[in-house]
């Protein structure tokens, strides 16, 4: 079972959910929460302060509604009362609650509660408790049937006749008396000295919470059929904020997609003084920087050129003349008549002045390609028998380290001295730098003509694979000086571009570089009829 963990694991990854992408939609996501989040808060504080409002006045109105009602009926109740004296009071209670529709009970010292109404719900403990333990009338919201209901607990106290209690007025006599009396007003007593003395009699009344829980539902209702509006208006200035910070953002992408395009002279508008438009304002400052670095870069780059244009020219008149010496010096170490030292010094200072007019001459070669004015002139040929030319121009065509591999016609319509100038590179390289043989191959692929130049040397080191192709560039720098200018696969690769091509490095899985110039085949190159 364990092999099967990590595709598990990984299903799972694959299923983790993923937010909005779009800067936009995650701003509107969020404005939209906050403000669900503001309205749910706002409606959950008005909910619970409006439920206790409510249920406070009914609270409040039961309790004077008791008080009331005690007020009048108390006083007429015989003290000690029998259990019929207290059924008949919760009677006329129960009738006189009218709308609120109560169910009373009452009990005298402790005594269990007596109910006229067989459908009273009992009375709480904690009640019961709470009104003998304060001597206050005690309210407490239960559950009876399913149904809310709010249950009172009122004690009665005595009054004088005097009216000496600040708590009402009636007949009666003093607690301490111990005689039958009628019950006093209604109070509710407290811990102050100043309190009527309890008569015993407690009077419980309960009655449905079912109106006030209407008014709570149709609360909850109203919240949320307002959610939605709420929700809906919420995304207008929602949409309008998102708008309002894209704007700026949408400006910079398109500017900075400008500058990738090489318009460094774009700049863009920065109102406003809040961050975004500091960031617009760093946007310009670091476009101003990227112009004027390029202007310099281009200032310093043309001078180069110009430099090694110039230096070329003005050295091909004296080496034209030293080459032409150097002939005449080569004629005379050839026929013996210079002493060995100086033959050997001749032939040095030939083979150097020749290796220098090469150089000069790639010079103003790179030169043309970097001004665009490299002459290209095209003809139909058969690449096959540019490879074969090259070969005997340069003496490999018999040469047993040079091996060409030309199955099929490769039509071709390119300039033959550019293209001869490549191939001679790429196989002088091969030889130069790899091991024998050395194998050009033609192969035509569908619009394509590719031609592979692959040697059994030990390859191009990784490191250097990327920069083959530079200027001068030596892979080795400890390596003895070759005959070349360092020029010369910078202009082959410089050549095949001219032609709608491409000369690419890479290293044979069996070993040695191979280098594969690919061409457009005659029927799609330009100006082929």
């Amino acid at each position: 079972m364990r092999r099967f963990g990590l595709p598990l694991r990984s299903a799972a990854s694959g299923l983790r959910p993923r937010g909005p992408r779009g800067l936009r939609v995650r701003l509107v996501v969020a404005f939209l929460l906050a403000a669900a989040f503001g309205a749910l808060l706002t409606a959950g504080l008005t909910f619970h302060r409006a439920r206790a409002a409510i249920l406070d006045r009914a609270e409040e109105t039961a309790v004077a509604d008791l008080r009331t009602q005690l007020d009048s009926l108390a006083p007429d109740l015989t003290l000690p009362p029998t259990a019929e004296d207290l059924r008949g009071l919760t009677r006329q209670l129960d009738q006189a609650g009218g709308a609120r529709a109560w169910h009373a009970s009452a009990s005298y010292r402790g005594g269990e509660p007596v109910a006229a109404s067989p459908g009273t719900p009992p009375v709480p403990d904690e009640l019961r408790r709470a009104v003998e333990d304060s001597g206050r009338a005690v309210h407490q919201r239960t559950e009876h049937d399913g149904r809310p209901w709010l249950a009172l607990g009122m004690p009665v106290a005595y009054t004088d006749d005097s009216g000496s209690t600040d708590k009402g007025t009636g007949p009666g006599t003093d607690a301490g008396t111990g005689t039958d009396t009628d019950a006093g007003t209604v109070t509710d007593t407290g811990p102050d000295t100043d309190a009527a003395p309890l008569s015993g009699l407690t009077v419980y009344a309960a009655f449905p919470l079912d109106d006030d829980r209407a008014d709570i539902d149709a609360l909850v209702t109203a919240a949320e059929a307002g959610a939605v509006p709420a929700l809906a208006l919420a995304l207008v200035p929602a949409l309008l904020a998102a708008r309002s910070v894209l704007r700026p953002v949408r400006r910079l992408r398109h500017g900075a997609e400008r500058i990738a395009a090489g318009e460094l002279h774009t700049r863009l508008d920065a109102p406003g003084r809040d961050e975004l438009a500091d960031l617009t304002r760093s946007f310009n400052t670091m476009a101003e920087t990227l112009e004027r670095d390029a202007a310099e870069l281009r200032r310093l780059e043309a001078g180069a050129r110009r430099f090694a244009a110039d230096v070329a020219h003005e050295l091909r008149t004296p080496l034209a003349a030293m080459a032409a010496v150097t002939e005449v010096l080569d004629e005379d170490a050839a026929s013996g008549v210079l002493p060995a030292d100086t033959e050997d010094a001749v032939r040095l200072i030939s083979e150097e002045v020749r290796a220098l007019a090469r150089t000069v001459e790639d010079l103003m070669e790179v030169s043309r390609f970097d001004a665009k004015a490299a002459p290209v002139h095209r003809e139909d040929v058969d690449l096959r028998t540019l490879v074969t030319k090259t070969l005997q121009l340069r003496g490999w065509a018999h040469d047993e380290r040079v091996r060409a591999d030309l199955p099929e016609p490769a039509p071709v319509r390119v300039d033959p001295r550019r293209i001869d100038v490549v191939l001679g590179n790429l196989v002088a390289n091969a030889l130069h730098h790899g091991r024998p043989p050395v194998t050009v191959a033609v192969r035509v692929r569908g619009d394509r003509v590719r031609v592979t130049v692959t040697d059994r040397g030990p390859g191009i080191p990784d490191e250097a694979l990327p920069y083959v192709f530079d200027r001068f560039y030596k892979a080795d720098a400890a390596r003895p000086r070759s005959g070349g200018s360092g020029l010369g696969l910078a202009i082959a690769q410089e050549n095949a571009a001219l032609h709608g091509g491409t000369l690419t490095a890479a290293n044979h899985p069996g070993g040695g570089a191979v280098f594969t110039l690919t061409l457009p085949s005659a029927a799609s190159s330009p100006g082929t009829t």
